[in-house]
């Protein structure tokens, strides 16, 4: 006995020796264990844009078509990690990533055919997800089991708690919580119901059978009401019935403002989070205002639409409609209408009187001439081809005159309209645009014209000084018949009925909105005030914009003053009618009325042969100039102080060509034209010190040149003269 008692002993301690040596070795093995990486390293993720409240609006898919966001424990609510838990592995936080009891109890139902339940930890199941592993074999268990123990030597459990939450499938193409959460739940991960995280959390175990129907899915509805009430007895509650009824109904993507999601997401390709400014609430009014207007214009044919809305102090894009269905291919819906070229119309206009403004040219009651006018072989028309004579600049604006627009840009300085444009960042197409520029021949954004606008309501970038810019949208702001109470704004139609634009400013809000076809089909009849301008009044309304108080003031320099009712120069002694207008003072002209003369003991209107002229086309004749003679001491004291004719035909510095043909000799002939000082009555002409002839100023004289290079004169009845040098060349081909 007490040899074999000595040889047990022995054995036991050799024993205990070895199996300490094991579980030394074991505890190295595992100390040494390689990090590996928690979740594959070329792991793709969807990615979201977010609206300005954090809130998501748009959700892309990978590249093989997975929902999949990453995942934190503080990103998801605390009901989805105790249903998860109870769900896959109460004793998560205690175990090392096998759970021995589990798998004894996994074990023993496999030999009595039990269903007791599985006996993965959630350690093992990120384990098998992460590294693709077969388990149904012993040999594919124990890796699953080695892997699990590797993960927890390295992080902890909220790092692989948040690491499942990421890739654990959720049914269809849906992988990890936050995706499912949007997918079946409509809503972010933090914002779940106990309900909501149990029917998700019952999921992953048979992700195909359990996936959520629009129908409704009785597999998920029983695993998650079993799961429910094991959640309520934790929580000390009874049963409820209503848990059963309850399903996951699957919900749209988030796929709001696509083209401006999709553009953002473009601008920023690096980022899985793209934060915008957009204003949901103001996007889903403008969709709806689109969607009301073009039902209306669907019989007559007007299918697309697009809108930006900006709020003018902060620059800030709060609303982008690309077009009116992104999804409708009949329309090219997928092309966004905010970024793609089209012609502007006339809503460039105001710009130009801002910077006429600012540049001393114009104040708001300055006369302007609509009427037929030629700029270096340019003869530019009204849309509705009438010319309404003698306008006062802010009446030109409202009413969209054309003639007085290029007039005005052809007088601006260092640029004009087109480096004002370019200085402003617009991008336009590299080529001249002339002064056609002013009535729209060019191709602009609709959100760069909206952030033009934008500076109109808010000058920021010292392009345009605030007084011209409240004056502009001073001579905007209209009583037109269903237009809400305080906007300024102004249309544009393209040439050819192609594109109709209206843009608004109300207080620190800036809306544009365009209406037309994307393939440049053009509607006869297409126009902007009767098209676009209702679009714009009725969505301003359906946004409920505030409009500026009535009373707000004028910037410090802009004054009231007394300008003559009749000419909209400065009142003079002799004007018998003056009323109040704004004046920028030390910018706007000073200039006195000189239309208003006393001669004889009575005040007479003295304007010149062109502006009575244009009064007698325009169908508002006035009383002739009085003769000028040496006894009407007052005219013609004003003749005489006057300035030397103006030639309007022909331009300086041009060559005009002439053919040598017989039959082309009426038109070889040019006409020669010139405005003259009030009370004028003849203007001569020589070309070279040779007489040509005489006529009333603004009425054309016919002169037939031969070719060579002339220096004309037109020489008034004062004495006063002006000229010009013109080349006169051979049509060669002719």
């Amino acid at each position: 006995m007490t040899a074999i008692g000595t040889k047990l002993r022995t054995f036991c301690l050799r024993s205990l020796k070895g199996m300490a040596a094991l579980l030394v070795i074991l505890a190295l093995v595992y100390w040494l264990l390689p990090k590996p990486d928690l979740l594959p390293p070329d792991l793709e993720y969807s990615r979201v844009v977010l609206d300005r409240d954090g809130e998501v609006i748009f959700l892309t898919t990978t590249s093989e078509g997975r929902l999949r966001l990453p995942t934190t424990l503080d990103q998801i609510a605390p009901e989805m990690l105790e249903a998860t838990l109870e769900m896959e592995d109460r004793r998560f936080f205690s175990h090392s990533g096998v759970d021995p009891r589990s798998l004894a109890r996994a074990g023993w139902g496999v030999v009595s055919q039990q269903k007791l339940g599985g006996g993965s930890t959630i350690t093992m199941q990120l384990s098998r997800l992460r590294w693709s592993l077969r388990t149904r074999s012993l040999w594919g268990k124990s890796k699953q089991i080695f892997r699990a123990l590797q993960l927890e030597r390295h992080y902890s459990k909220e790092e692989i708690a948040a690491a499942y939450f990421t890739i654990a499938p959720y049914g269809g193409n849906v992988e990890g919580v936050r995706a499912a959460s949007f997918r079946w739940c409509g809503k972010d991960a933090s914002e779940l119901t106990l309900r909501e995280a149990a029917s998700l959390s019952a999921i992953p175990q048979s992700p195909g059978t359990r996936r959520p129907r629009a129908s409704g899915n009785a597999l998920l509805a029983a695993a998650q009401a079993r799961l429910m009430t094991r959640l309520r007895a934790n929580h000390g509650e009874p049963p409820n019935e209503l848990d059963a009824e309850f399903h996951l109904v699957p919900t749209a993507i988030p796929r709001e403002a696509p083209h401006y999601a999709r553009r953002r997401l473009h601008e920023d390709p690096k980022s899985l989070t793209v934060s915008t400014t957009l204003d949901l609430t103001q996007q889903h009014l403008i969709e709806e205002s689109i969607r009301d207007f073009l039902d209306r214009w669907y019989s007559q044919g007007l299918r697309n639409a697009a809108a930006v809305l900006l709020h003018a102090p902060t620059g800030e894009i709060r609303a982008s409609v690309g077009s009116a269905d992104f999804h409708n291919a009949n329309i090219a819906g997928q092309v966004d209408g905010t970024r793609a070229p089209r012609s502007p119309g006339s809503t460039l206009k105001p710009f130009i009187y801002a910077l006429a403004l600012d540049a001393g040219l114009i104040q708001p009651q300055t006369l302007l001439d609509d009427a037929p006018k030629r700029f270096a072989g340019y003869n530019p028309e009204n849309s509705d081809r009438q010319f309404l004579g003698p306008i006062a600049a802010s009446e030109a604006l409202r009413r969209s005159r054309n003639v007085p627009a290029i007039e005005l840009a052809n007088r601006l300085p260092h640029g004009g309209l087109e480096a004002f444009l370019n200085d402003s960042d617009v991008d336009l197409p590299q080529r001249s645009h002339g002064l056609a520029l002013a009535i729209g021949a060019t191709e602009m954004r609709l959100e760069d014209l909206a952030h033009l606008y934008a500076e109109l309501a808010f000058p920021r970038r010292g392009k345009l000084s605030p007084s011209a810019c409240w004056l502009t949208l001073d001579a905007l702001r209209s009583k037109e018949p269903g237009a809400p109470l305080g906007l300024a704004f102004k249309t544009g139609t393209s040439n050819g009925f192609r594109d109709a634009w209206a843009c608004g400013v109300m207080g620190d809000w800036v809306l544009c909105v365009w209406v037309g076809h994307f393939n440049g089909r053009g509607m006869p009849g297409l126009f902007a005030s009767e098209t676009a301008a209702p679009l714009l009044w009725q969505t301003v309304k359906q946004l409920d914009l505030p409009a500026p108080p009535e009373d707000s003031p004028s910037p410090e320099d802009v004054v009231k003053v007394q300008v003559c009712a009749v000419s909209g120069d400065l009142a003079g002694k002799h004007c018998p009618h003056a009323r109040e207008g704004w004046f920028i003072g030390g910018v706007s002209p000073i200039t006195s009325c000189k239309v208003h003369q006393k001669v004889d003991d009575a005040v007479v209107e003295v304007w010149s042969a062109d502006r009575l002229k244009q009064f007698r086309k325009a169908g508002f004749p006035r009383a002739s100039s009085p003769k000028l003679s040496a006894q009407n001491d007052s005219p013609y004291q004003m003749a005489t102080s006057g300035s030397p004719p103006k030639i309007l035909s022909p331009q300086s510095a041009l060559t005009y060509y002439i053919q040598s043909n017989a039959k082309a000799q009426q038109q070889n002939r040019l006409l020669l034209e010139a405005n003259a000082a009030p009370g004028t009555q003849q203007i001569h002409w020589f070309a070279d010190r040779r007489y040509l002839g005489a006529s009333p100023p603004a009425e054309p004289l016919s002169w037939q040149p031969i070719v060579g290079d002339y220096e004309l004169q037109a020489m008034d009845d004062a004495g006063r003269v002006s000229s010009v040098r013109i080349s006169v060349r051979l049509a060669i081909g002719n």
